[in-house]
């Protein structure tokens, strides 16, 4: 992305995070909006999710299946570990939020759900031992999406994580000679965080999400 239009989508971003700061927080993310604790760059982050919720909240038929939702495990992520780590865990909780997402933590066993059964996972995770590797599924990951997933029992979040990262980096490919470059950069940005999202996700499937026999 040029230099000029980082600029202008800065003096955009700047003045609604500002605003978003000021008003009344009507929404889960509103509250990181208008802390004093987070950052105006984090906020400008976090701005986004705070629009989606605007929608989510307000569509029964977007309800997200785990507690916290993904757009507060999101803002969380990137409130608590910044605009680079964030981002990637974010992406990592976006690949699991699939269909197989309650068999996966039922297999776990213990105290895993909610009262109205909404999978609990925080974005720190619950301790638990694992007989992985941890970091050979991270390895596994960085080489080829997913598969660090899938060595950890996890094989669909391994399929859709690889997929997640497939679909933009290949628009980014495919748009690389476009004489503008904002697609380019739109695409590529989303399959750099889908990628680290499949080497944390691996890590951290493979330290956490493991049954204790």
């Amino acid at each position: 992305m040029k230099p000029r239009m980082q600029i202008s989508i800065l003096f955009i971003m700047l003045p609604l995070v500002f605003l978003s700061a000021q008003a009344e927080p009507s929404f889960p993310a509103d509250s990181l909006l208008s802390s004093g604790s987070v950052s105006v760059v984090r906020k400008a982050f976090i701005l986004p999710i705070s629009g989606w919720q605007r929608l989510s909240y307000n569509s029964s038929g977007l309800d997200c299946q785990f507690a916290p939702s993904c757009s507060n495990y999101g803002a969380g992520s990137i409130a608590e570990h910044g605009i680079i780590l964030g981002p990637v865990m974010a992406a990592d909780r976006i690949v699991r939020c699939n269909p197989m997402a309650l068999e996966y933590h039922a297999k776990l066993g213990g105290k895993f759900y909610t009262d109205d059964f909404h999978i609990i996972d925080p974005v720190e995770p619950l301790k638990r031992s694992s007989g992985k590797s941890p970091v050979l599924a991270a390895l596994m990951s960085a080489i080829i999406p997913g598969t660090g997933r899938i060595y950890a029992d996890r094989s669909w979040d391994g399929i859709f994580g690889f997929i997640m990262f497939a679909m933009p980096a290949a628009s980014a490919y495919n748009s690389r000679n476009d004489e503008s470059t904002i697609a380019f950069s739109i695409y590529a940005s989303a399959a750099a965080v889908f990628y680290g999202g499949e080497i944390y996700g691996a890590w951290r499937t493979a330290k956490y999400y493991q049954k204790v026999e």
